[in-house]
């Protein structure tokens, strides 16, 4: 059985690990990963390297397309240009299935340039709400394109029913990227520490997205989380995972680089952590900080208070080790001091289910027996 599957970032990249890592060995399938977006780009790290690396797969396609800048009509643009190029892709290519993960931009342009060849598409974490990104409606354009959804709760199993009018094919397997969370052999944090010159203190792990539904805030969202950032660096270290490539993503990473040339013993820039490596930086955390779905699905997994800013995740569901707060500077530090004198967080993962990637294996298999 000949499987596709599409990675264009750092983020769904890290979250099909477990997934790739068994594909790679079931003789049943003939696995090929199709990375384009950021991967190909080096201001995102140039992330194609790392899925070389790896080496789940023989056979790593390249697609081109995605725009370098980031303004509103560099992403229109960008999506077209995806769009001609996968067109391409797909006319040469054949797959019994492509699997396509989450909600960005590029994804739904590679999707929705496979309908007319009739490519079958199975879609993860489908259902999902996030009224604060324009992501929310590249995320319901892929699921009415796809075929097979393979979903993280019961609650969006029941809106991917609402969207495509069926319950059929719509599977509750768990959030990919807690398969095995519990077993996971983490890499040591001094070792992390030590591979990305992170100095041996406390911190606070930040990644602030930009808002890509009423967008022209973000140059306000940017200011104030400077302000807040500049803040607390003077008494914790703070460790910034750069944005994406969003819809004026830039603002939010100049300003984090500006951060750091002003504070630079205070503050580290992190391009790509790579999931283990990010995983132990969280686990070793005081908390996270930011408007992240790593916040809303991972954390609770390794007993973080998250401090989730603004509207980018509004309508996803929440574990309780989740506190919102608005952008506002006073709201924010406030929420921080809070956190700071709690323990670990010792609540349920509302996003976890076991053996999600050997369920999503199974499913395949039968369907295309």
């Amino acid at each position: 059985m000949k499987i596709g599957v599409l990675t264009s970032s750092r983020a769904d990249y890290g979250i099909y690990m477990p997934l790739l890592s068994k594909l790679s060995k079931d003789d049943r399938f003939e696995l090929t990963i199709i990375a384009f977006g950021m991967h190909l780009q080096k201001q995102h790290g140039e992330t194609i390297k790392n899925i070389v690396a790896d080496n789940f797969s023989n056979n790593i396609h390249k697609v081109l397309g995605m725009p370098v800048k980031d303004s509103q009509l560099d992403i229109s643009k960008g999506y077209g240009e995806i769009i001609i190029e996968f067109s391409k892709y797909w006319n040469e290519n054949k797959y019994d299935y492509i699997l396509a993960l989450g909600d960005r931009f590029e994804m739904s342009a590679a999707v929705q340039a496979s309908m007319p060849f009739g490519i079958k598409i199975a879609h993860l974490h489908g259902g999902e709400i996030t009224l604060g990104a324009i992501d929310n409606i590249y995320r319901h354009q892929i699921t009415i394109a796809s075929k097979i959804h393979f979903v993280a709760t019961a609650k969006f199993a029941e809106k991917v029913n609402d969207i495509t009018g069926t319950s059929d094919n719509v599977y509750n397997v768990g959030a990919l990227s807690l398969d095995g969370v519990k077993e996971l052999d983490l890499p040591k944090w001094k070792d992390v520490r030590e591979l990305f010159d992170i100095p041996d203190k406390k911190f606070i792990l930040t990644t602030f997205h930009p808002e890509t539904v009423n967008s022209d805030k973000n140059i306000i969202y940017s200011e104030i989380i400077f302000k807040v950032l500049e803040e607390i660096c003077q008494n914790t270290h703070v460790i910034i995972t750069l944005a994406n490539a969003d819809t004026m993503g830039s603002l939010f990473r100049n300003s984090s680089k500006d951060l750091k040339n002003k504070y630079p013993m205070n503050i580290t820039l992190i391009s790509n952590f790579g999931k283990n490596n990010y995983f132990s930086a969280m686990k070793a955390s005081e908390m996270l900080l930011g408007n992240t779905s790593s916040g809303i699905l991972e954390a609770a997994s390794f007993g973080k208070y998250v401090i989730n800013v603004g509207n980018r995740q509004l309508g996803r569901l929440r574990s309780d080790n989740v506190i919102d707060v608005s952008f506002d500077k006073n709201e924010i530090i406030e929420s921080i001091k809070r956190i700071n004198g709690k323990k670990d967080f010792k609540g349920e993962n509302k996003y976890l289910i076991t053996n999600t990637a050997n369920k999503i294996i199974e499913i395949l298999a039968n369907d295309g027996l």
